[in-house]
């Protein structure tokens, strides 16, 4: 035997393993086709025809490494996004880029902000690298257009002299708030210049409100702004784990020392430069999304339910009260939903937008 905990680093030991939820092959396997899948945020409608043929004809060179620059790709995001290409940064989903900027920008003589009741991923990025965490309270349950969501103005009053980073989510999950573009500009304002401020867009492609847009725009202005984004939301490439970052150049070839070689897999670089060039099928997922997302919320708030706004692929519920037991009778019922306990709101569950079918399961199924 070996006590691995001991021998662990400080960092490490603080750390918990990803709880990834259920056992979702041995549900499918229970369930079958009756098994509703609204936990984990991801797009029913599937991943655009092109996609699917590139990864088809890349399959037969799956036995050799993948081109570790990906440049056919950061090419395509570059034109699009109308930036260099050497401001890119690909991940093996954003997922991995959000913890990149930490370690790379971050130890344990820093501090990191990130706002309560912000993406998970922010307090782990900051416990792998040491530093010290400021967790900023969410607006108010009761404030009156955005409850729980980002508090900009607190956040930057948080900022101390030995912050390095701020992690923000625009859309956020999980309470699928969102702030508009006068906020943010307040914000970039007042944020000291030797800050990195980190906006994850993972959810961007599916915010159809006017005033809410991209923070790239800011990236001539402000250098010291990284954007992270995914195509595993509205592009529909989940299984495949490719996401990307946009930056100054400078920061890019920084976050470039320590990303690992090859990490975005040769199928992945592939389905996602099709699936970028295909912003037909995109913008059909935003439009499908917008529909059932509000199609749901009505039928869900005729229930008496209290849902926060969102401009996700995803709703919040607030019962009020431990949803915990809801949670598993909806689970028994074989409608999978998101339990918050681990984000601080033990009273809430996250729930997917699926199809019209599975919604009306989960409408159903509630207790």
């Amino acid at each position: 035997m070996i006590d691995a905990a001991a021998l662990a680093n400080a960092a490490t030991r603080a750390l918990r393993a990803y709880d990834p939820g259920h056992d979702l092959p041995a549900l499918r396997k229970r369930f079958g086709d009756a098994l509703a899948e609204l936990g984990s945020n991801e797009n029913p409608l599937g991943p655009s025809p092109h996609a699917l043929a590139a990864i088809e004809a890349a399959l037969p060179d799956v036995f050799r490494y993948p081109d570790p620059q990906g440049i056919a790709l950061k090419t395509a995001l570059a034109t699009q996004l109308q930036v260099a290409a050497a401001q890119i940064t690909l991940g093996n989903g954003s997922h991995e880029l959000l913890m990149l900027v930490a370690q790379c920008f971050a130890d344990g003589g820093n501090s990191i902000v990130f706002s309560e009741f912000g993406f998970a991923v922010f307090p782990i990025a900051t416990a792998a690298a040491g530093a010290r965490a400021i967790r900023v309270p969410a607006l108010p349950r009761t404030h009156a257009t955005m409850p729980r969501g980002h508090d900009l103005a607190a956040m930057a009053d948080a900022v101390r002299t030995d912050t390095r980073v701020v992690y923000i989510a625009n859309p956020n999950n999980p309470t699928g708030t969102w702030f508009d573009d006068a906020v943010l500009d307040d914000f970039l304002a007042r944020v000291p210049a030797t800050v990195l401020v980190v906006i994850d867009e993972a959810y961007h492609e599916y915010v159809t409100l006017a005033g809410v847009s991209s923070a790239v725009r800011h990236l001539r202005q402000y250098p010291n702004l990284i954007v992270t984004r995914t195509f595993s939301k509205a592009y529909a490439l989940a299984g495949l784990r490719v996401g990307y970052a946009v930056s100054a150049a400078e920061v890019a070839g920084v976050l470039e020392r320590l990303r690992e070689s090859f990490n975005v897999n040769g199928l992945a670089l592939a389905a996602a430069e099709a699936a970028l060039a295909d912003r037909e099928h995109v913008a059909r997922a935003r439009d499908w999304n917008l529909a059932e997302r509000e199609w749901l919320g009505e039928r869900l708030r005729a229930l008496g339910l209290r849902v926060l706004p969102s401009q996700t692929n995803f709703v919040l519920i607030d019962f009020a009260a431990d949803a915990a037991p809801i949670e598993r009778v909806l689970f028994e019922r074989g409608v999978i939903a998101r339990p918050m306990g681990g984000y601080g709101l033990p009273e809430c569950l996250r729930i997917s937008v699926g199809t019209r079918a599975e919604n009306e399961r989960l409408l159903e199924a509630l207790p």
